[in-house]
């Protein structure tokens, strides 16, 4: 039987301002990614999603993203491989503080926006941030963009890693994401979106906006919170799950030590 996860990124707003939304995904979703305060997210929001994510029962990971608050961390920035492992280590250590000063423990780390994917094509990035996420805890899981340089940083790291595959954007031939900026890198269609999640699930293929199948490891999903309509869509995609016999759990509960 098929498994897997189903993960979102919260607290990546300020002053807690999104919480009553992140309350209601958060019935849906098996991990989340919080904002540790360089793209986004405060340390009363980091608090306030860490509790909120434990009275769910739903897995916490860090999500560390690059110093620009105002680009929300979607610009690329010209940082060396020193330097993302140590934004990484600084930002995995601030959401760690909040994770175990409530008793818990952290099961992942996933980078965000412009860094997960220039770790996804840069490979002395991926293994700088790999190398960041073990010399912290070798027990944790690194999410990445499936096929990416992450992913192979990762395994060469010693890491356990999750390839990571999105319900709402586009794929090109080469596995990559279509970039924000272009009109089609968003999918908009429900339908359209659940589709195929099932597929990459089910049957390890994406189909491109070139219109190839790419090969795909599906081990989490990633949904956007922040849509119009991220409540019900999330929903959709989890019973979408279940009625096509696919399992969903904690990423943790299906990789092995």
């Amino acid at each position: 039987m098929k498994a897997v996860d189903l993960n979102c990124d919260m607290g990546e707003s300020f002053g807690a301002y999104r919480l009553g939304r992140d309350s209601e995904i958060l019935k849906f979703v098996t991990s989340v990614s919080i904002a540790c305060g360089f793209h986004a997210g405060d340390p009363a929001t980091m608090r306030r999603t860490v509790k909120l994510a434990l009275e769910h029962d739903v897995a916490i990971g860090a999500h560390p993203g690059l110093q620009d608050l105002v680009g929300f961390g979607r610009r690329e920035m010209d940082i060396s491989p020193e330097e993302a492992h140590d934004i990484v280590v600084y930002q995995i250590g601030s959401l760690w503080g909040f994770v175990r000063a409530e008793g818990a423990k952290l099961q992942h780390v996933k980078p965000h926006g412009a860094l997960y994917n220039m770790a996804a094509r840069n490979a002395g990035l991926a293994e700088a941030i790999a190398e960041a996420v073990y010399s912290v805890d070798p027990e944790l899981i690194l999410f990445g963009l499936a096929g990416s340089e992450l992913i192979r940083a990762g395994e060469k790291a010693g890491l356990r890693t999750a390839s990571e595959v999105f319900a709402d954007r586009t794929y090109q031939s080469d596995g990559s994401l279509t970039a924000r900026r272009l009109p089609d890198a968003m999918i908009t269609d429900d339908r359209q979106s659940v589709n195929q999640v099932i597929r990459m699930v089910s049957e390890g293929k994406v189909l491109s906006q070139q219109n190839t199948d790419v090969p795909i490891q599906a081990d989490t999903i990633c949904i956007h919170g922040d849509g119009a309509h991220a409540v019900d869509f999330a929903g959709k995609i989890r019973s979408s799950l279940s009625e096509a016999g696919i399992v969903v759990q904690q990423v943790g509960l299906t990789l092995k030590l």
